[in-house]
């Protein structure tokens, strides 16, 4: 039987809902173990992780099997049920509707592991707004700005 050989790696890139800044450093490395997590849950290998105040980066090595969008589902409604549980928030937490994708070769492995580590000074020179419509315009995505996650500038 032939087996079946890729090299998948994808950035995802979500934005909080309703409210600005809700993810806070004193629950942020278990927000990201619990994303982590349900990313090995599908059989996919995250290279990195950054939980921003508003938004949140994961790059992740994808399982061929598995569409993007499954995962980026289980991610984001298992961490919002996760928080919601902890009540490290007041009210009830959400992610926006949506994600961007972004793929890349292995080559770049290096390159945006280090980029999404490095967010926190990123985002003193950029905002969220300014870095995702970066993304969309070098990835070539058309999009329409009236369907884009709601910024907090």
């Amino acid at each position: 039987m032939a087996n079946t050989y890729t090299q998948l790696y994808t950035q995802f890139v979500f934005s909080v809902k309703g409210k600005a800044n809700l993810i806070k450093e004193s629950f942020r490395d278990e927000l990201e173990k619990v994303m982590c997590g349900i990313v090995s849950s599908h059989h996919c290998k995250t290279y990195a992780i950054y939980c921003n105040p508003d938004h949140t980066h994961i790059f992740v090595g994808m399982n061929p099997t598995i569409a993007p969008a499954k995962p980026m589902e289980q991610v984001k409604s298992g961490s919002s049920k996760w928080l919601n549980a902890k009540k490290y928030l007041p009210g009830k937490f959400a992610w926006q509707d949506g994600y961007g994708a972004f793929t890349y070769s292995k080559s770049h492995i290096d390159a945006v592991v280090k980029y999404i580590l490095n967010q926190p000074e990123h985002h003193k020179k950029q905002s969220f707004k300014g870095e995702y419509l970066l993304l969309l315009k070098k990835f070539e995505i058309e999009f329409d700005e009236r369907y884009l996650f709601e910024y907090y500038d």
